[in-house]
Formats: C-alpha cells, sequence, structure tokens
C-alpha cells in the first residue's frame, strides 16, 4: 500500500492557546474540521495523551457517512500536539498521523500541519483541497474576538 503527505501553513490573527483549543474541543472540532458539504459530529473526546476522540462526516448530498478514531499522541497547549487517525472503513487501512504544530508571529500565529499516512485510496491534492477548506472555517471560528 502506498501512502502520501501533505504539509500546510497558515498564519491566523489569532493566540496560539485559542487556536490549539480549536483542535481539543469537540464542538470546535465538530464546527470546523468536516470539509464543505459535509456536516460533523464528535461522539466522545478525551483530550488527553493517549486519550482520544471518535467523530465522523456525512456527505450532506448523499447522506453517506463515515467514521474515525483519532489517538492523541502528543499534546503540549499553545505549541504542538500529535495525533493518529484510523477510519472505520476497513477499505481505508492504516494510520493517518497528523502533527500541528503553533507558533506565536507578530501578526497571529503561524500554524503548521503535517498529515502522513493518507492511504494511496485518497487523492492527495482532494485531500489537500479539504484541508484548504477546513482551515478556512478554523479561521471563521478562531479570528473574531467577541467579547464575553
Amino acid at each position: 500500500m502506498t501512502t502520501n503527505t501533505v504539509r500546510l501553513h497558515r498564519v491566523l490573527r489569532t493566540t496560539p492557546e485559542r487556536l490549539y483549543r480549536a483542535f481539543v474541543d469537540a464542538d470546535a472540532l465538530a464546527k470546523w474540521l468536516p470539509p464543505n458539504g459535509f456536516t460533523g459530529k464528535v461522539h466522545e473526546m478525551d483530550a488527553r495523551v493517549n486519550g482520544r476522540y471518535t467523530m465522523s462526516f456525512t456527505n450532506f448530498s448523499s447522506g453517506h457517512t463515515h467514521g474515525f478514531t483519532t489517538t492523541f499522541l502528543e499534546m503540549k497547549p499553545g505549541e504542538r500536539l500529535a495525533y493518529v487517525a484510523v477510519f472505520d472503513d476497513p477499505g481505508l487501512p492504516g494510520e493517518i498521523k497528523t502533527t500541528v504544530t503553533l507558533m506565536k508571529v507578530s501578526c497571529g500565529t503561524a500554524l503548521h500541519v503535517t498529515q502522513e499516512g493518507i492511504p494511496n485510496v485518497i487523492p492527495v491534492d482532494g485531500c489537500m483541497l479539504g484541508w484548504q477548506e477546513s482551515l478556512a472555517q478554523l479561521a471563521l471560528l478562531v479570528e473574531p474576538d467577541i467579547p464575553g
């Protein structure tokens, strides 16, 4: 089985802490992670090293749902997290490892995402497009600073 890697970089007008929280808060993940045309649901969340979350994406047009389980490998609030995901579908074998690094910069936070081990049956360009859509939704969530 051939696997692939995608790398993304964005600078967002927010703090590293706020951006990190968007990766470990169930409601936040359900809002920004599903790419365009999908809804998302987090079924469980245990945001700690060796903890996990289970989530599903549903295609809004067809109603087809696919789920996955993610295990946190590394968590440094406001700095870095790494996790592996396994799909429920046996046709999507293996583990996909995602590493997220955050660094404070003059205008916000630099976000670097590396996703490794993407099964060959998932087109890398489609994965890249999905991440770009998700990161645009992430910006809409974390950049506004709405007073309490």
